[in-house]
């Protein structure tokens, strides 16, 4: 079993969804549990890639191999576990968006990879989003975190706008408003009252993790 586990991370820190499908397969057939799978064998093989990713070993391309192999294997598991009355962890809804007039997209993109292969439900939202539009897609969600991307200097006052309408609709403390992009900073963030600050898509990650373990007993 360990072997065929380990032949799965390996397909997915590698790339290759065929691969991470024919041993998904292999591992169904041989006893695994699908939760088992995807537990011990896809989301280690992500948090590995994006650890990879965070000290520069792997890039953008690699990552986004390796989320493919991801989504090749969870499409095998997904029956498997609907037809044992599984249901697969998720860790907290995140709404996900770059500002109103900004139409970067690249690392919010990388972001949400992430943030699904590490159990969390993820809403894009896209590019050029207006502060109203990321309010009211979070109440209608039920969103637990909302994370606002600004790429330019000239849009990065677009978050502070985001973080007020939020207060003005009552969303805070409930909905945590998290920041980041190329000109962010943690210093940016506090000032604009943000929840938090990610400098990159490990970091985002990271905080997402901590603000949802922070919100339960």
């Amino acid at each position: 079993m360990d072997d065929i586990l380990q032949q799965l991370r390996q397909a997915i820190m590698d790339g290759m969804p065929s691969m991470a499908k024919e041993a998904v397969r292999k591992a169904l057939a041989e006893g695994v549990e699908p939760m088992v799978a995807l537990n011990t064998g896809c989301v280690p093989a992500m948090d590995y890639v994006g650890e990879r990713f965070g000290c520069r070993e792997m890039f953008l391309p690699d990552v986004l191999a390796s989320s493919e192999a991801m989504k090749a294997a969870v499409a095998v598991l997904e029956p498997e576990m609907r037809k044992r009355g599984d249901e697969r962890q998720v860790h907290g809804r995140v709404v996900l968006g770059t500002v109103k007039g900004d139409i970067h997209e690249i690392g919010k993109g990388l972001v949400a990879i992430l943030l699904g292969a590490s159990g969390f439900e993820v809403y894009d939202l896209g590019v050029g989003v207006p502060p109203e539009v990321f309010a009211s897609k979070a109440r209608e969600l039920k969103a637990d975190i909302v994370g606002v991307s600004a790429l330019l200097t000239t849009t990065m006052n677009l978050q502070r706008d985001v973080v007020q309408c939020f207060d003005r609709e009552g969303l805070r403390p409930g909905v945590k408003v998290i920041v980041g992009g190329a000109p962010v900073s943690q210093r940016w963030a506090t000032e604009i009252g943000a929840d938090g600050y990610g400098k990159d898509a490990m970091s985002a990650v990271a905080l997402a993790r901590s603000l949802m373990k922070k919100d339960r007993p």
